[in-house]
């Protein structure tokens, strides 16, 4: 691919490949779905839906990211027994991953609600949101957005696209060859995945980390930070569903509910050990376990 653009959105690098370069009014269109999903859904911003809401409680129009977003999560915290919900905000803040960046813890982790489906709802065309309900959809939120963002692309141009924001990608029309980057050493990798008119999302405690064991993988239960797996990479022929999947390898029940979805992944554990779906068509350097479901 020749046509190359490179942004910076939602605190993270963004790159586009395609057969030639983008006229001006699509990069436009395409900068302004990233800010209207960043207006809408970052908790880092206080003018956002998700912070304007948070602050007192009430309703608005719901967004159309909303139904499949929370339906997604919704999926995620049965698989999980609630390891993984939208509301680690108040968590991943007082451990210091909160808007202004202080990266310093300023109190204990907090639990998240478990019953988030009461404290955040769709309801006739509004999403009604409890007073202090903050949301955080990083667990799948990104990918969501690299949906959006290639699906424009490739229905503008009708041409092969490739999108990677931040190590999350995902392919139309094309085959890429992807590095599966070593959690511990990032000059390394522990195997290359071929993907074609797929998308492959990873996730790793060496990536957004502020502190020893201080990472914006949390089990929502406890509020702490996961400490048994280090990385995982999952496979699927959407963005937001590779991302929610490469969520919950983390707990309990991912790899289950990968299955269901007919994802399929690769994890490694902070012991160095990895496991992997069956059939999985990455190319590992070391295969030292499989898990079977």
């Amino acid at each position: 691919m020749t046509g190359v653009w490179r942004f910076d959105a939602i605190g993270t690098r963004w790159r586009i490949d395609t057969p030639q370069h983008l006229p001006a009014d699509l990069r436009a269109r395409v900068e302004g779905a990233v800010e209207l999903f960043d207006r809408t859904w970052s908790r880092f911003r206080s003018d956002s839906l998700v912070s304007v809401l948070a602050a007192a409680g009430g309703s608005a129009p719901a967004p159309t990211d909303a139904a499949p977003m929370l339906a997604l999560y919704e999926e995620l915290s049965d698989a999980t027994a609630g390891a993984v919900n939208p509301l680690v905000a108040a968590s991943l803040s007082a451990l210091g991953y909160d808007p202004a960046y202080r990266l310093t813890p300023s109190g204990a982790p907090v639990p998240a609600a478990s019953a988030w489906t009461t404290a955040v709802a769709l309801a006739a065309g509004e999403l009604v949101v409890a007073p202090g309900a903050l949301l955080d959809v990083g667990a799948l939120g990104k990918g969501r957005l690299v949906d959006i963002v290639g699906e424009m692309v490739t229905a503008a141009t009708g041409a092969p696209v490739t999108v990677d924001a931040g190590g999350d990608i995902r392919v139309w029309s094309a085959t890429e060859r992807v590095g599966l980057e070593h959690p511990f050493d990032p000059a390394r990798v522990i195997g290359i995945w071929e993907i074609a008119d797929a998308a492959l999302c990873a996730s790793a405690i060496n990536r957004r980390a502020w502190g020893p064991g201080l990472h914006h993988v949390l089990d929502a239960r406890t509020g702490v930070p996961v400490d048994t797996v280090a990385a995982t990479w999952a496979v699927s022929d959407s963005a937001m569903r590779a991302d929610a999947a490469s969520t919950a390898l983390f707990f309990d029940g991912g790899a289950e509910r990968a299955a269901r979805w007919g994802v399929e992944w690769v994890r490694m554990f902070t012991d160095g050990r990895a496991d992997f779906s069956p059939g999985c068509g990455a190319e590992l350097f070391t295969r030292r376990s499989t898990v079977e479901t």
